[in-house]
């Protein structure tokens, strides 16, 4: 399946050749309008093209037995205008039961139809009706960020295996400390860094600066001297690079990487990713360097406080703090006191348990 990244330019895609016009306009205008990062853009494509693929099989006008080799591209306007909220109902379900798709997966594929209707009825008139307006989006359960805790960031640390070692020790340096995505460490090129500052562009084209702790400058003063020192630099503008192609390193490959480093340490097999070391920066933070939610919002980039709050619940030590306030912690076991036997199952109580007179 075609996803139309552009592998040699991470930031274009090339022209979307396989989906109807009215699709193809809107995404324009999430890149053009909205400024969505091509990434951001692309994952619209791919949802929306499923939706259409779903529509045109549901309606019996596909030719192809392959769900990914249905052509959308004859759908029209006026076949959008006819989409009913009960289809969209039946395209829900089939992500639940015939696609397995988790509560999260679904949420993000009705926002993707959402926002393509909206387009269709707000932005270009096309439309005069949105099918998709009064459709909620599924619950999704809360759950807590998983993260390496401090011990084990230090054991990943000290347990780098690689045939470039500077650059590997500098990655995993870089996301334990900065809490950057995994799509913006690929991205940095060297013109990000100021002093002791680095711009990262985030979701959405946002820029933000974070700062530099000695940990990072050090570990980027050893990886730069190895860097300059690679006989085949390619891409002379990325920061991380390939020790044999001497090209920017990609996400898979980032992916790998970490993988690699995290089985050296002994920390394989338990859900630990790129990602998650992203959580770990911010849980480290918030517990042991006293940053508050919204400084933590500006250093992790995110867009509203309620998102960074997720870390307010994984604060143990002010839990257990808490829990030991209450005037009652101190209370200590005591032995039962000596208290009468209770008497055998068909006998009397003693007469003054009885309440008779002496």
């Amino acid at each position: 399946m075609s996803t139309y990244l552009n592998p040699l330019k991470p930031n274009q895609h090339t022209p979307y050749e396989d989906i109807p016009k009215d699709l193809r306009d809107f995404l324009n205008y999430m890149g053009a309008i909205l400024n969505r990062s091509p990434r951001t853009v692309n994952g619209y494509y791919i949802d929306l093209r499923t939706f259409f693929r779903f529509l045109v099989q549901a309606r019996g006008l596909s030719q192809s037995a392959a769900f990914d080799e249905i052509d959308i591209r004859s759908v029209d306007t006026a076949f959008i205008g006819q989409i009913t909220q009960a289809e969209i109902y039946e395209y829900l379900y089939y992500l639940k039961n015939e696609r397995e798709n988790e509560p999260a997966a679904r949420a993000r594929k009705l926002s993707a139809v959402k926002s393509f209707f909206k387009f269709m009825t707000v932005k270009s008139n096309r439309l005069s009706q949105d099918p998709a307006k009064d459709i909620s989006v599924p619950s999704l359960k809360k759950t807590l960020p998983k993260y390496l805790s401090l011990e084990e960031s230090i054991e990943l640390l000290k347990n780098i295996q690689s045939d470039f070692y500077e650059r590997d020790f500098c990655i995993v340096t870089l996301f334990l400390n900065c809490g950057m995505r995994l799509v913006e460490l690929v991205g940095i090129d060297l013109k990000d860094f100021q002093n002791d500052t680095i711009r990262i562009v985030g979701k959405g084209n946002k820029e933000r600066l974070v700062y530099l702790n000695g940990a990072c400058i050090d570990a980027l003063h050893h990886y730069c001297a190895a860097r300059a020192a690679l006989p085949n630099l390619q891409d002379k503008q990325a920061l991380f690079v390939s020790k044999r192609t001497g090209k920017r390193l990609g996400t898979r490959r980032v992916e790998q990487i970490i993988e690699r480093c995290l089985q050296a340490a002994g920390l394989s097999g338990k859900g630990y990713s790129p990602h998650k070391l992203r959580h770990t920066a911010a849980t480290l933070m918030y517990r042991h360097g006293n940053v508050d939610m919204l400084e933590l919002k500006e250093i992790l980039g995110h867009e509203h406080v309620s998102t960074t709050e997720i870390y307010t619940h994984i604060n143990t030590e002010k839990l257990r703090q808490a829990a030991s306030s209450t005037p009652l912690s101190r209370m200590k076991f005591q032995p039962q006191s000596d208290l009468p036997a209770e008497p055998e199952a068909g006998q009397p109580p003693d007469s003054k348990d009885a309440g008779e007179p002496e």
